[in-house]
């Protein structure tokens, strides 16, 4: 295609980018031009993809038409690439925390997040009403301890509200698999240690789902296809899983997921789609929607996600509850599918911050086999009975960015931003982040470019088998070449330089989590899955540099659209901040937690209640 190419962008070279709030740089909102398609245009479009040379031609148009000529292929730049972002480690200075020592066991890590827990989380163990509406990882360990409810009783309860969230009218497509035998056996073996006095942990009987994209047996890893797991078989517990086993949670079944992660909707055609709790007619968000859906209607106080482009903090967001994407490398990636090796990273789904915390402690820690130097890196903790005297917070904005949302997400994350400043005091500064357009894109080629690799060996064999939309994604990821990714890599570098010249200045960005709201899931595409890359790009506005820069990001529930969906802020952070994350996060939330509503489903697994 050498006759057709355009004129590229020339990047002005980093150090003579103005990053201030009076900079000249033009924001760009996305330039996404595809239609929706679902049904028999997605599959006549599909067809076409395939085709050899009508193919090739259609690729060509589309991705000129987005841009990714003009920003990436046929760019000018000076910097070298950046292939993977593993940050050496810096004992950067955080306030208000407490440093683990790598060396302890999970169950060790667990009890030391205890300790780092508010007084007054302790307190409210015997009320009635369930904190924050939701009940947390202390009210079952308090339960459970004192006799008054045990882990099969709650574990009982699961099973029930899972077999009829699966059945008509709900169908909520909450787990890819679960198995009632085995919650039980572990849930007997919680039971006794309880009788005995003799809990490993806190965690001891917490109910965790896993994305389908994590190996966590008895279970097969299905990464939200009906084929993978026939080709690469799930031996072991990923390490991730392995950690909360050794607390004595009960590992309770495989969460539905967008298929192989290309997606941010979670409307899988094999295994239907998620349904988010607070509307049933509307998504969950992808591609952890499983994981995400469960925690919001009460089934599990905990979930595994995987987060390789917002994937942890998109469907966290939409459904009302926390996600934390760590540091590239903070938590092992041993045991997950390696769809994506230099944007994936283990995450967490919570019902509070605290339970976050808790989980964060129990997994995160490289093994020693996988240590980048010869020192382990440092784990802070947030003290976070402490969050209140916190001063001097610097949060870095870029309005234009900012504000590129729907008019509720904006109004609902200005307000919590400036009660926010009122509440604690804390400083806002406005800067620029260049070229945020250039960086979804570059992350776009770089996702597709992996998971296009890690399939490449089971693409004539399973391609049929996959769902219609992933057959376009892959197509898409198919047609990148190696001068794409190698300047998708160069401008990786570009970005990361800009972010780290932000973080002189603040500690924290500060945006919105998705720029929409949770939008209707559409019948017409039930059997296919569908392609809505508008939708797509608004989800994922926010969410880039955590993956492709490899930062630490948090979402936390800030309020609810005019029809009752909820809405995330979302912080990030420098290289090995997530406890500052951690703080901040809590401070939202307890500003925010008198007006947290329960979704339209919810299950009250201590009451055995479910309310609608």
């Amino acid at each position: 295609m050498g006759l057709f190419k355009h004129k590229g962008t020339v990047y002005t070279p980093v150090k003579d980018v103005d990053l201030g709030p009076f900079s000249t740089e033009f924001y760009l909102q996305a330039n996404v031009k595809a239609p929706r398609m679902c049904g028999i245009w997605i599959k006549i479009f599909t067809l076409f993809l395939e085709c050899p040379v009508l193919g090739t031609l259609l690729l060509y148009i589309l991705k000129g038409n987005n841009l990714i000529h003009k920003l990436i292929t046929d760019a000018d730049l000076k910097e070298s690439p950046l292939y993977v972002p593993l940050h050496p480690f810096e004992d950067i200075e955080e306030k208000e925390v407490k440093s683990l020592d790598s060396s302890l066991s999970p169950q060790e890590k667990v009890q030391f997040a205890i300790d780092c827990m508010p007084i007054s989380a302790e307190e409210k163990l015997d009320e009635k009403t369930p904190s924050l509406s939701r009940w947390r990882i202390m009210d079952y360990s308090n339960a459970y301890n004192s006799g008054c409810m045990t882990p099969r009783q709650v574990a009982e309860r699961f099973i029930t509200a899972v077999d009829e969230s699966t059945k008509s009218p709900l169908q909520m497509g909450f787990f890819i698999h679960y198995n009632a035998d085995d919650i039980l056996r572990q849930a007997n073996e919680s039971t006794t240690r309880y009788r005995k006095g003799k809990p490993i942990s806190v965690l001891d009987g917490i109910l965790v789902a896993v994305k389908d994209e994590i190996d966590c047996l008895p279970y097969p890893t299905t990464g939200g296809t009906k084929w993978l797991q026939d080709e690469r078989r799930c031996t072991d517990d990923a390490c991730c899983v392995n950690r909360l086993r050794l607390c004595g949670a009960i590992l309770v079944g495989k969460t539905n997921m967008h298929e192989l992660g290309s997606g941010t909707s979670g409307i899988n055609p094999h295994y239907g789609p998620t349904r988010n709790p607070y509307d049933r007619n509307k998504i969950a968000g992808g591609s952890s929607s499983g994981s995400a859906s469960v925690v919001s209607a009460g089934l599990c106080p905990i979930s595994l996600g995987v987060d390789g482009g917002g994937s942890v903090r998109m469907p966290a967001a939409l459904c009302g509850v926390v996600g934390l994407k760590p540091t590239f490398a903070r938590i092992p990636h041993a045991g997950v599918l390696p769809l994506n090796w230099t944007v994936g990273m283990v995450g967490i789904l919570a019902g509070t911050v605290e339970d976050a915390l808790i989980t964060y402690a129990a997994i995160s820690g490289e093994t020693p086999c996988y240590q980048s130097s010869g020192t382990p890196t440092k784990i802070n903790l947030p003290l976070l009975s402490l969050t209140k005297s916190i001063s001097s917070i610097r949060l870095a904005k870029y309005g234009k960015w900012f504000n590129d949302c729907s008019d509720d997400v904006r109004t609902c994350c200005s307000k919590a931003l400036h009660k926010l400043q009122d509440s604690y005091a804390w400083k806002i500064i406005d800067v620029t982040i260049p070229e945020i357009e250039a960086m979804r894109l570059a992350h776009y080629i770089t996702i597709g470019s992996e998971c296009s690799t890690s399939l490449d060996s089971f693409k004539e064999k399973s391609f049929a088998e996959l769902g219609w939309d992933v057959r376009v994604a892959q197509s898409i990821y198919g047609s990148f070449s190696s001068l794409e990714y190698l300047k998708a890599q160069r401008i990786r570098n570009r970005q990361l330089q800009f972010h780290m010249k932000i973080f002189d200045e603040a500690d924290v960005i500060v945006s919105p989590t998705t720029g929409v709201t949770a939008y209707p899931i559409q019948d017409d595409a039930l059997k296919t899955g569908e392609l809505d890359y508008v939708n797509g790009a608004a989800l994922v506005r926010y969410s880039i540099a955590g993956n492709f820069l490899g930062l630490p990001a948090v979402t936390v529930p800030v309020g609810y659209d005019k029809l009752g969906l909820p809405i995330g802020l979302q912080f990030i952070g420098r290289p090995w901040s997530e406890a500052t994350l951690i703080h901040l996060a809590y401070a939202v939330q307890v500003m925010c937690m008198s007006e947290y509503r329960k979704p339209e489903l919810y299950y009250d697994m201590l009451r055995g209640q479910k309310e609608e």
